[in-house]
């Protein structure tokens, strides 16, 4: 393990992704990626009293899920990386607690689920561990409730607003396979422009993953056109556009193979999701469901996939606070490098 410029590290005996699982809500079941997703759900009780019970339990299906196709044994995973959107993390720690795992309870908004990646593959460089699991989930219903407006309202949304992905994802990490590998990271820095409405999110993180994004190719070296598929996690459509024009005034060009997986996940046209998609189920389900079975299949074979998050809460927003945002990105390849 070294480090690049800046902050990248690159990794001298790189982790495999084993296995992947996601599980979608009745949205997201309606939208292009819906024949990727291991389970979509009819509605978003799944049986539940409440949205936030039904958050956990749908995480703790998808780990369960995801230990199930690893086919590694649940007493031979070291530790277990998750977090999500609600206060305290409550998803993650309600829907994990009889996992029997040690487990750290991480949150980085949106991007939460490429930050338990990198931190996970840091712990498998290291020795620490042998298995490591990383998960995260949202809930459209929860997050509206604790981040806007309770549903109840009925709220009008305006054009920038991202619908939260409904969902879950995970992944299996190890320090022997065959990939595909996690070769470098980028840890991002908090970068703060002073957006401060809290239905464009996709303006607040954009800033992040641009400085995010620039770091990374400066440290190491590479190029846009070296990765077959460049990914954010939930800019939607607005960030999108944003990032885009951010790039070009830095000299890179990134329109030819780059994509968000909040632009990928619905249709903007026939399911009203204005900008798209949002949460941190947005990249762990379109990653886990579709991007990593890409490159298994070897359709695609180098990708970076940078998750966005913007680190905010009711309490900020009341105080009329700004909105931080933060962006980390992993370097994911069939061949070690």
């Amino acid at each position: 393990m070294n480090r690049l410029g800046k902050q990248t590290i690159h990794f001298d005996n790189p982790p495999t992704i084993v296995e992947t699982a996601s599980i979608v809500g009745p949205k997201e079941a309606q939208g292009p990626m819906a024949g990727y997703f291991d389970q979509c759900l009819e509605d978003e009780f799944w049986g539940e009293k409440t949205w936030e019970k039904a958050e956990s339990k749908i995480i703790k299906e998808t780990v369960n899920l995801a230990i199930t196709k690893s086919g590694i044994p649940a007493t031979n995973i070291d530790f277990c990386f998750a977090g999500d959107l609600l206060n305290q993390c409550i998803s993650s720690s309600f829907g994990l607690r009889e996992l029997n795992i040690p487990f750290f309870g991480i949150f980085g908004a949106c991007s939460t689920f490429v930050e338990g990646m990198c931190l996970a593959s840091i712990c498998l460089e290291a020795g620490a561990a042998n298995n490591v699991l990383c998960a995260t989930s949202s809930h459209f219903c929860s997050a509206e409730k604790q981040f806007r407006f309770p549903l109840e309202l009925g709220n009008q949304r305006p054009p920038t607003a991202q619908w939260t992905v409904t969902g879950s994802g995970a992944a299996v990490l190890s320090s022997n396979g065959n990939g595909p590998f996690i070769t470098h990271i980028t840890p991002g820095k908090i970068v703060d422009m002073g957006i401060k409405d809290a239905n464009n999110m996709g303006a607040a993180m954009a800033p992040a993953a641009f400085d995010t994004l620039i770091t990374h190719f400066e440290d190491t070296g590479r190029k846009p056109s070296y990765y077959d598929a460049i990914i954010t996690g939930d800019l939607g459509h607005v960030g999108k556009d944003i990032l885009e024009d951010l790039c070009k005034t830095k000299g890179y060009n990134i329109n030819a193979n780059y994509d968000d997986c909040g632009v990928l996940i619905f249709d903007k046209s026939k399911q009203d999701t204005h900008s798209g998609g949002s949460g941190c189920a947005c990249i762990g389900t379109v990653f886990s469901g579709y991007f990593f079975k890409q490159l298994r299949e070897k359709k695609i074979n180098k990708i970076l996939l940078m998750a966005t998050g913007a680190l905010t809460n009711a309490t900020t927003s009341q105080q009329g606070e700004s909105i931080p945002g933060i962006a980390h990105a992993i370097a994911i390849e069939n061949e070690k490098c």
